[in-house]
């Protein structure tokens, strides 16, 4: 588990990389209630940055729905984490 920056300010809270090197990127946006680019723009950069080696990201955040930005980056509720 990993945290990302880069020096012209892009930063994602939780970056994980599999043995095979796949990556995913996990924003945690607790007091957001509605989310939009900007929020997905540290993602949207790592995704860039690991290029064939991007698996996914995803934004947990305190709405309520499910919000695709891409085929492979999502605003994801947090309270999904524990629900059934």
């Amino acid at each position: 588990m990993f945290y990302w920056r880069t020096a012209s300010g892009n930063e994602v809270d939780i970056v994980l990389q599999d043995r095979a090197g796949r990556v995913v990127g996990i924003e945690v946006k607790a007091s957001a209630t509605t989310l939009g680019s900007r929020d997905v723009r540290g993602l949207a950069a790592l995704a860039e940055a690991a290029g064939k080696n991007w698996l996914r990201g995803i934004v947990l955040y305190s709405g309520a729905e499910v919000i695709p930005f891409s085929p492979n980056l999502h605003a994801v509720p947090i309270t999904r984490l524990w629900s059934e």
